[in-house]
């Protein structure tokens, strides 16, 4: 599964680290390593496969440059966030990286798992560019070829693995938006096959 159909075709299902592949504090361990194992810390700084969220973006609470890469450090962020909340059933990240109307339905969405008693755990690998640019740089529209690995829903409960679905691929179209001197994703759109 690759999008969650009740929102609508403009949530993608997260991004980057499947079952484990990133350190977390606390909450739940379906593939059983706590934090602290030492496989997943190692391995997700190179999860995507290229730049993290954090390579062109500046420090914690500084302006981000008004620049389509930084737009695109912006929307690995969006996608690292978004990820993580469907981990933990958590949309308060993700006021820092999305503005409504997507955040509004990503939050509903999360809120609808969570009162299910689920997880969702996703793997995709991104291959983003910028796509075009308002004449102001205000916004930035970003289109990707996401490869979904495999999207597995796991008992909130229990821990267990309840099903999963193989991936492929789909073409994603994000809008940035630059609002307080930071970037943040207010719209997507699933397409076709990429």
């Amino acid at each position: 599964m690759r999008f969650r159909k009740s929102v609508g075709p403009l949530v993608l299902m997260g991004l980057l680290a499947a079952c484990g592949s990133r350190a977390q504090t606390g909450g739940f361990h379906p593939n059983g390593q706590a934090p602290g194992d030492g496989a997943s810390a190692a391995s997700s700084s190179g999860a995507t496969g290229g730049a993290t969220a954090g390579d062109d973006a500046p420090g914690a609470g500084a302006p981000a440059p008004k620049t389509p890469q930084s737009a695109l450090a912006a929307y690995r962020a969006y996608q690292l966030a978004y990820e993580r909340a469907y981990e933990t059933n958590d949309a308060g990240g993700l006021s820092a990286v999305a503005m409504d109307p997507l955040l509004s339905k990503v939050t509903q969405d999360i809120g609808a798992v969570r009162a299910q008693g689920l997880i969702w755990r996703f793997h995709n690998i991104l291959n983003p560019r910028v796509q075009g640019s308002s004449s102001d740089l205000s916004t930035v529209v970003i289109l990707d070829c996401v490869r979904t690995l495999g999207s597995y829903k796991y008992s909130a409960k229990t821990g267990r693995r309840l099903t999963s679905w193989r991936g492929g691929t789909v073409q994603y179209q994000a809008v940035m938006r630059y609002s307080d001197d930071v970037w943040k994703i207010s719209e997507a759109t699933e397409g076709e096959k990429c």
